[in-house]
């Protein structure tokens, strides 16, 4: 089963976002900020971690680039989930090593479709 973690300090985003992929091919787990990303992330090494930039203890910037640097998690594939979408930030995530960028409201759809190649791609 791939382990995939969703961190959003709002509950409609973690719900909508758990039942577009909710499946027995995935175990979901989910976070409400920075640092229960990181312990979480440390602790079940998911092959996905759906990242919202503004969290309540962090910036998700911060949090991708510590996955990132983790020699446990540096192979953990993020996709930053954001209301934020000026090309800057789309920069600022990249630099941070994210591997994907999805603006709010995004596409349940397109998002399935990003999750699909990403385990695709890993498994």
């Amino acid at each position: 089963m791939r382990t995939l973690l969703i961190v959003d300090d709002e509950e409609g985003v973690r719900s909508l976002v758990r039942m577009t992929l909710e499946s027995e091919s995935y175990q979901i787990i989910e976070a409400t900020e920075g640092a229960e990303a990181l312990d979480l992330a440390r602790r079940h090494h998911p092959g996905l971690v759906l990242l919202d930039v503004m969290l309540p203890d962090a910036s998700g910037i911060d949090i991708c680039r510590a996955l990132k640097s983790d020699p446990e998690t540096a192979s953990t594939a993020v996709v930053m989930l954001t209301a934020k979408a000026q090309s800057a930030d789309l920069e600022e995530a990249e630099a941070a090593g994210a591997d994907g960028y999805f603006t709010k409201p995004f596409s349940p759809i397109a998002l399935m479709q990003r999750v699909e190649r990403i385990f695709g791609a890993t498994i």
